[in-house]
């Protein structure tokens, strides 16, 4: 059973896509062979008249519904990415687990993460996914239902990793070798270019920089926007896209101040801190 920890998102449509292995439907409903497991608060949402099966749209929704209700809510970091996802493997070779098996294991690998705290009624949202074979995915919101961020370990991997092996022994499943240690490589100490490289780079990483949370952030409320009644949506919404294209532009300005400063002999410290060859002038940016 291998946990993998992914990067936290501005919006639960990805991550939730990524668990089904396909796109986020309004017309698809998932029932409880597939939405395994889910935060206990979940059944105060959820009145007796209400229909008994999400789509995968509302439940992305729910999730995301935080980052609404309270927009000025950042993490430790300062930044607004609080979809968390961790996601699952088993073993080819294990055998099927059953859905209170797969069930059981989310609540655990929860309580690892502390996106789920026994007797905290006041915390996150989350859901347990098992779309996939051999596959189990958590989302949750870090956002807290009092506007909060929940904490979360220093030591997370460490604890999803030792959780991770306990399941293992107890349902007999197939256990993960673990390679020895990396023994540690001396870098080089960067130049000064190439430091200021660096804070620029952090400034416009478009996985965790300030940038990229800010426009992922009027992205989603463009999204949001459009889909609320009234004639004055359609056009408020194009001009938060005007917005987040004037901010992708801005990312990019910066992108080509930081190759020339990162201009450096192959093996030089890269934008993410890793060394690398000499840059080709290709970039991996999602348009806005």
């Amino acid at each position: 059973m291998i946990p993998r920890l992914n990067e936290r998102s501005i919006s639960a449509q990805h991550p939730l896509s990524q668990a089904l292995d396909r796109n986020v439907s309004a017309e698809e409903g998932l029932t409880e062979h597939t939405v395994i497991a889910y935060w206990p608060g979940l059944d105060f949402y959820t009145l007796d008249d209400e229909q008994a099966i999400w789509t995968s749209a509302q439940w992305a929704e729910h999730l995301d519904d935080p980052l609404v209700e309270h927009p000025f809510a950042v993490g430790p970091r300062g930044d607004r990415r609080a979809i968390f996802h961790l996601d699952v493997r088993l073993h080819p070779d294990d055998r099927d687990l059953t859905g209170p098996e797969w069930a059981e294991a989310a609540h655990r690998l929860a309580r690892a993460a502390g996106i789920e705290i026994p007797g905290d009624e006041g915390g996150c949202r989350w859901i347990g996914v098992q779309a996939q074979p051999g596959r189990l995915d958590l989302i949750a919101n870090l956002i807290r239902l009092d506007g909060t961020w929940q904490p979360q370990p220093t030591s997370l991997l460490r604890r999803l990793s030792d959780e991770a092996r306990r399941i293992e022994n107890e349902l007999h499943l197939t256990p993960v070798r673990t390679a020895p240690e990396r023994q540690a490589v001396a870098r080089p100490v960067p130049s000064a270019s190439t430091q200021l490289a660096t804070v620029l780079a952090q400034l416009t990483d478009e996985q965790s920089g300030p940038l990229a949370t800010v426009r992922g952030l009027i992205e989603h409320t463009a999204y949001r926007v459009a889909r609320q009644p009234g004639a004055g949506s359609p056009g408020t919404a194009h001009r938060l896209e005007l917005i987040a294209h004037r901010l992708y532009d801005i990312q990019q300005d910066l992108d080509a101040t930081t190759a020339h400063l990162a201009a450096r002999p192959p093996g030089a410290v890269s934008r993410h801190g890793i060394a690398t060859a000499p840059p080709d002038g290709r970039h991996t940016r999602r348009s806005p």
